[in-house]
């Protein structure tokens, strides 16, 4: 029996995409699906569908920096809608063979490199969008990271993701409260940030998961304006000047750092 030289490509695709496996982000390269049988479906361009309209349709000329990327499914796309540069970033090596794999297989020209969000500064680059989806929850300093990114890599959109768990309210809260008085910290919904001291559906990697108000309230305190929340979870941002920079005028945000 002759083998077609197209079956013989996609029985490579196949064994390479099993042989870099397991994939969290299901997509289909040169026919064959990643991950068939994710326990979310067709994730993450489900997620995707609800809020992709809010994002610009042509990007040519833009600059797109993806944090935390994963297997790539959102550098992949912001490519296709013509951006110029797109640089992926993560910690795990794993993912990022996922999605440079991903980049090769689909002819698309993308840049990715290892690289935890602290050590953003040491990129010397602002960037039209950045994409921060998914990862705010994974870090032990969470409001740290967004002041980073506005402070050295957004010019302009933040497109932010991060899992909410609690009250979806959001309570009127006053400029200040007297030390004597009774601010409504216990109202559903006054910002809160859950501490996970273990683990959460079983992952040790899940630290803080806000509630809706608290959210929003560390997005504009660190200087992103939100314009439009296309899906619960899902806030597209412009980024905005700080009168008076998080912690007073000399706060000093790392610059560069090691990317080992």
């Amino acid at each position: 029996m002759v083998v077609s030289p197209s079956a013989e490509k996609r029985s490579e695709v196949e064994r390479r995409i099993e042989e870099l496996g397991p994939w969290f982000h299901n997509m289909e390269l040169g026919g064959v699906r990643t991950a068939p049988e994710h326990f979310l479906g067709d994730y993450p361009a489900v997620k995707y569908a609800h809020f992709r309209t809010s994002l610009p349709a042509d990007m040519s000329g833009l600059t797109v920096l993806d944090i935390g990327c994963n297997g790539g499914f959102y550098s992949l796309e912001m490519k296709r809608r013509g951006a110029s540069r797109v640089l992926g970033i993560d910690t795990n090596d794993h993912y990022l063979q996922q999605a440079r794999f991903a980049a090769e297989i689909s002819g698309l020209e993308i840049d990715f490199e290892r690289m935890p969000v602290w050590d953003i500064g040491a990129l010397g680059e602002r960037f039209d969008l950045v994409i921060f989806m998914g990862v705010l929850y994974h870090l032990r300093h969470p409001l740290l990271a967004l002041d980073l990114i506005h402070e050295h890599v957004a010019k302009d959109l933040l497109l932010f993701q991060s899992m909410q768990r609690g009250s979806r309210e959001i309570a009127a809260i006053e400029e200040d409260y007297d030390f004597n008085g009774r601010a409504p910290f216990d109202e559903p919904g006054y910002p809160k940030m859950h501490f996970i001291e273990h683990r959460y559906s079983h992952d040790e990697t899940n630290w803080w998961v806000p509630n809706r108000a608290c959210t929003e309230a560390m997005l504009r305190s660190s200087g992103f304006l939100i314009e439009s929340q296309p899906e619960d979870e899902v806030y597209v941002c412009r980024w905005s000047s700080l009168v008076t920079p998080p912690d007073g005028p000399h706060c000093v945000y790392p610059k560069a750092g090691s990317t080992r």
